[in-house]
């Protein structure tokens, strides 16, 4: 399962998601189908992320979440310009999503947010709590690029 690209990852997931959201939104409606789909999903990223922090054995930072990105671009997943990286920073536009495109595909664009972009943030929970995802847009939200901007939080009072 490792070696699976995590695009096919989320095919796979997607298959039987879809029939979870449209039972729950046709049992308690839209509303709660989010709610639920949601829940699960960002409770899967995190746990993700906790697995690949605990592989590494110690507190990640952004040279290591840069060594881990080609699991999500695997196969051209992702056509990424990357604008910021160092120790404090990680900045990038993904100019092509295979993700939301493939959720499109597959009649799902409308949850896609809930399969894919809403990982990216609850990721980081797992992956180093430190870390913080700022993004005002996103492909699969209609925009013609996504902007991920993470940084490390302030560790005064944060």
């Amino acid at each position: 399962m490792n070696d699976m690209p995590i695009l096919q990852r989320r095919r796979i997931e997607a298959q039987l998601l879809k029939h979870v959201y449209e039972t729950i939104e046709r049992r308690s409606g839209t509303e709660e189908a989010r709610a639920v789909v949601g829940e699960a999903v960002s409770r899967a990223a995190i746990e993700h992320g906790k697995a690949l922090a605990d592989d590494l054995g110690r507190e990640p930072g952004f040279e290591d979440f840069r060594a881990i990105m080609p699991l999500w671009t695997k196969g051209d997943a992702l056509k990424i310009d990357m604008i910021a990286a160092d120790e404090t920073k990680l900045e990038f536009d993904v100019k092509r999503c295979l993700y939301a495109e493939m959720y499109k595909e597959m009649g799902l664009g409308h949850i896609g947010d809930l399969l894919s972009c809403n990982r990216d943030g609850d990721f980081c929970i797992g992956y180093n709590p430190k870390m913080e995802l700022s993004r005002t847009q996103t492909i699969m939200k209609g925009a013609d690029r996504c902007n991920f901007r993470y940084s490390m939080k302030n560790e005064k009072g944060d």
